[in-house]
């Protein structure tokens, strides 16, 4: 029987395991095309129960690249 890192077992086709997948693959072709790329360390699951939640992450998800250029972590505002 194999040893697995974490009491739940092996960590497969399962959404953390599609994630991880995903973020190796755009790192693997950003390094391939010498791309300056990081991802954030973290990601946390969040279940949408109603309209109202949804609407909220919406706005959210349209508006936040808006602030960006007065983001600390934008590369220009490092200086700040």
């Amino acid at each position: 029987m194999a040893e697995y890192n974490n009491k739940f077992g092996p960590q497969s086709k399962n959404l953390s395991s599609i994630i991880r997948g995903f973020k190796i693959g755009v790192k693997n072709f950003s390094n391939q095309n010498k791309m300056d790329f990081i991802w954030q360390n973290r990601f946390y699951y969040h279940i949408i129960r109603n309209e109202e939640e949804l609407n909220k992450i919406r706005q959210y998800i349209i508006n936040n690249p808006l602030k960006w250029e007065l983001d600390i972590n934008n590369p220009e505002n490092l200086l700040m």
